[in-house]
């Protein structure tokens, strides 16, 4: 007597978009074919029991993990949508985050530095678009972790510098060794997006961020 085949537990995992198969659907399958076996099997030669069992365990395995996949989709489209509601907290609030641009209007900017560790010497140099040196900011000896800057305008020759975008970069020194230092940029949350990438914060100037990409929220 020949038994019903494995292939049919094998295909209620992989529900093709073709077919549109499910577990469920596999499932009325097997159900369907076991009577009809059963009802049909010779009477002198019956099906196996333990192989009847172990594939009646197969079909509740499979089935099973279709309601996990199932479950886990809905929490983790769960999770977002928490996700996205938390984060629409953050439009209209200032961030830092990893860049080196900082945007000068009415004599206001304002920039960040993140130090991995304590430094003697930390020293901003402000460009204009042609790279051109504005202004050098020096600040001395800073403790390790984010440090938020202003910058009024001025340049080194005391003059005003133009409102306008500028870019900056930092160095940093101890014991005479230079160590990484990562510049900040500083611009507003506009908006949010859900991208198949995960939530996005929409900046105003800058392009758009994921929310482990925040450095400091103002």
């Amino acid at each position: 007597m020949t038994t019903i085949s494995n292939d049919l537990l094998t295909s209620m995992n992989s529900r093709t978009s073709s077919s549109g198969s499910t577990a469920a659907d596999a499932q009325d399958r097997f159900m369907t074919l076991l009577i009809t076996q059963m009802k049909s099997q010779d009477p002198l030669n019956p099906m196996d029991n333990a192989q009847v069992t172990s594939q009646l365990a197969q079909l509740s395995t499979v089935t099973g993990i279709d309601k996990l996949n199932t479950t886990m989709e809905s929490m983790i489209s769960n999770v977002q949508s928490s996700q996205t509601y938390q984060a629409s907290n953050m439009i209209g609030r200032y961030v830092l985050t990893k860049g080196d641009s900082l945007t000068l209007s009415e004599s206001k900017s304002y920039l960040g530095i993140n130090l991995p560790a304590g430094a003697e010497k930390v020293t901003v140099t402000i460009k204009d678009s042609s790279g051109n040196q504005v202004r050098e900011l020096t600040l001395g000896k800073q403790e390790s972790g984010v440090l938020p800057l202003s910058w009024d305008g001025i340049k080194d020759d005391g003059s005003k510098a133009a409102d306008g975008n500028y870019k900056f970069e930092v160095t940093a020194t101890t014991a005479n060794t230079s160590m990484t230092a990562t510049p900040l940029s500083y611009d507003q949350v506009m908006s949010v997006s859900n991208s198949s990438s995960g939530i996005k914060l929409n900046l105003g100037k800058l392009d758009s961020i994921g929310i482990d990409d925040v450095v400091e929220v103002f």
